[in-house]
C-alpha cells in the first residue's frame, strides 16, 4: 500500500485546511486509516483515526471539535478537515494505514504503512 498526502500549507490562526490521503491498492476498505503529526523537536503523535468499517472515529483531545476525519472507500481516500487552526497545530502530518485485524488505533507502532507527510504551518 502506498499513501500520498496532499493539502498542507500555510494558514493564519483560526483558519482551515483540508488534508487528503490517497492510497494505492484494492484493499483500502479493509484498512483503518489514521492521521499523525510531528512538530519540530517533538515525537510523532496521534491525531485521528477512522476504522475500516467507517463506524468508529477517534480524536486526540487537542483536536476534538476542531478536526474531522472521513473516508471515501470508492476513491481510496481519507480526509482530515482542520478548522480553528492554532499555531500549536503546526507540524508535518502523516497518513497511515493499519490492517483491519488490529484493534489499537491510537498507537503509531501498530500502523503498517505510512505516507511521506505534508507540512502544515499555522501563523499567529
Amino acid at each position: 500500500v502506498q499513501l500520498v498526502e496532499s493539502g498542507g500549507g500555510l494558514v493564519q490562526g483560526g483558519g482551515s485546511l483540508s488534508l487528503s490521503c490517497v492510497a494505492s491498492g484494492r484493499t483500502f476498505s479493509t484498512y483503518t486509516m489514521g492521521w499523525f503529526r510531528q512538530a519540530p523537536g517533538k515525537e510523532l503523535e496521534f491525531v485521528s483515526a477512522i476504522d475500516w468499517r467507517g463506524g468508529t472515529i477517534y480524536y486526540a483531545d487537542s483536536v476534538t471539535n476542531r478536526f474531522a476525519i472521513s473516508r471515501d472507500d470508492a476513491k481510496n481516500t481519507v480526509y482530515l478537515q482542520m478548522n480553528g487552526l492554532k499555531p500549536e497545530d503546526t507540524a508535518v502530518y502523516y497518513c497511515a494505514a493499519q490492517e483491519g485485524s488490529k484493534s489499537d488505533h491510537l498507537n503509531k507502532q501498530m500502523y503498517d504503512y505510512w505516507g511521506q507527510g505534508t507540512q502544515v504551518a499555522v501563523s499567529s
